[in-house]
């Protein structure tokens, strides 16, 4: 009912000589095809210092030590992890190699130690072999929860996941958890949005004097500009007024990409019909032969298609950029998201579609409404 192992090594010196060696463990694995799921880390990792060290060995060629105290050191990859965690953080040296054969090995030395004659010396670890949750790592303790790691996001991603799974202790489908994370989101951060379209509908309605000023000072870029923040400042708007609600939520968005794309809480979620792994991308039905940019299996991305019909009406809605060249490449982005996201894990691909839905009736809310 558990993932840990309790190891007890004991050297035992039989001869008459004192004898000397190092305690050592090496864990061993094979690197997959590719670098594996989205921003999951995949490769060694270790608590070195009470911080996180991720350890990359390319190719043949490269090694890499490390020496310091260790508290644990383990090899990852999408879902699963492999530790070996000393009985207490200790001096030690960690050493990642490829060999020959192509396996990945990590090996573990603790300092050397001298055993006289007739004596014994022990050594206590304990071993996790088991899924990367990060409820799991926590209650197993030693800090081994450290290495679930979003990067930039972590202080911002972490939480995210805690609400997520607090969703699903109660709705038991991590599809539906991940529409209400998505709606709480978007709660959070509706008045940073509002206001962001309130300046796109303010901007809307000089389109069409940016317009006059564009062909009156054609000839002169620099004339042109003084007058269009003379505008700006006539009318009291913020031309980047849309833009930076925008940049703040950001952080927030990369988070949630993060989790969506890399967390074992979705591995082999179902969420409804043809949805039976949230972590896969969506297919429905299997085609026998392939389909350009997506990888197997192959069939209709459902969801990804509907992901970017959002996209697009949620463009069409977006006041349109003066510069035509400009206004052309932002309808692109549509097409150029969906290809994108074709193979992206159909939890991830939820939550954007969701998003989408409900920033197309907060826009609808605005634009709509009378000045």
């Amino acid at each position: 009912d558990q993932y840990k192992i309790d190891l007890n090594m004991e050297v035992t010196n039989n001869s008459g000589s004192s004898a000397e060696g190092v305690f050592r463990g090496s864990l061993r694995a094979m690197p997959p095809e590719n670098n594996g799921g989205y921003y999951a880390f995949v490769g060694f990792a270790l608590l070195l210092n009470n911080d996180l060290e991720e350890v990359k060995v390319k190719d043949p060629s490269d090694e890499k030590s490390l020496r310091g105290p260790i508290g644990w050191v383990a090899y990852e990859n999408n879902y699963f992890m492999t530790a070996i965690v000393p009985d207490s953080p200790s001096e030690g040296t960690f050493t990642g190699r490829h060999l020959s054969s192509g396996i990945l090995e990590g090996t573990y030395l603790q300092p050397p130690i001298s055993i006289p004659p007739t004596e014994r010396k022990s050594s206590q670890y304990e071993l996790y072999l088991g899924p990367r949750d990060l409820g799991i790592l926590k209650d197993f303790g030693k800090r081994l929860d450290r290495a679930i790691n979003f990067g930039w996001t972590d202080i911002i991603a972490k939480p995210l996941l805690y609400v997520l799974r607090f969703f699903d202790a109660y709705i038991h489908n991590y599809g539906l958890s991940i529409i209400l994370l998505t709606i709480l989101v978007k709660i959070l951060f509706w008045p940073l949005t509002h206001k962001s379209y309130k300046s796109m509908k303010e901007m809307q309605k000089l389109q069409p004097l940016m317009a006059k000023l564009r062909e009156k000072y054609k000839g002169n870029r620099e004339q042109m500009n003084k007058e269009m923040m003379s505008l700006y400042r006539t009318y009291k708007v913020n031309p980047m007024g849309g833009c930076l609600p925008m940049v703040i939520q950001i952080p927030v968005f990369f988070a949630l990409f993060r989790i969506l794309g890399s967390a074992i809480e979705l591995r082999h979620a179902p969420f409804v019909w043809w949805i039976n792994d949230l972590s896969a991308p969506d297919r429905l039905f299997s085609f026998p032969f392939e389909i350009p940019y997506m990888t197997p299996p192959y069939g209709i991305p459902v969801l990804t298609l509907f992901m970017g019909a959002s996209m697009f009406i949620q463009q069409k809605m977006t006041p349109t950029p003066g510069d035509q060249t400009q206004a052309k490449i932002m309808m692109l982005m549509p097409i150029i998201f969906t290809v994108m996201f074709i193979n992206f894990p159909s939890g991830l691909v939820l939550y954007w579609l969701v998003n989408n839905i409900l920033s197309i009736g907060q826009q609808y809310r605005i634009l709509r409404k009378p000045a």
